[in-house]
């Protein structure tokens, strides 16, 4: 069995990359993701987690991909950011992560979008204004 501590994390970003927002909201964003995205790794693969820092003429946009379970988002989409709401049957799950990681963007002037498949993996984007 594949365990988290055998994960894989590349991080690719300028060394100019610089994001203007109030830091224990960015920490706390960078602590969910990362944090998710190790709790969550499929027990089939070596986790493999990837953060992309790029830009767009509006928005730093930060990227934290990973190849673990994934998420249904047809069925569960609508409610992902909700809070209380937990999608793995993890029994330390409590559900609020995802609902402050989306505030606290939000309340930074901010948004977040997810790709994701079953057993496939995820991408959540921060879009952070420059």
């Amino acid at each position: 069995m594949i365990n988290a501590t055998d994960a894989k994390i590349n991080i690719e970003a300028a060394s100019d990359a610089e994001v203007t927002a109030i830091p224990a909201y960015v920490e706390s964003i960078f602590h969910n993701l990362l944090s998710n995205a190790i709790k969550y790794h499929s027990p089939n693969r070596v986790p493999r987690i990837r953060i992309k820092v790029s830009a767009t003429k509006e928005y730093r946009v930060i990227s934290f991909e990973d190849n673990g379970r994934g998420l249904d988002l047809e069925k569960h989409g609508g409610s992902l950011f909700g809070m209380y709401n937990t999608f793995h049957g993890n029994e330390d799950a409590r559900g609020i992560g995802l609902f402050i990681t989306k505030n606290q963007i939000e309340a930074m002037g901010g948004t977040i979008e997810v790709e994701s498949e079953p057993d496939k993996g995820s991408v959540f984007r921060v879009y952070l204004p420059r």
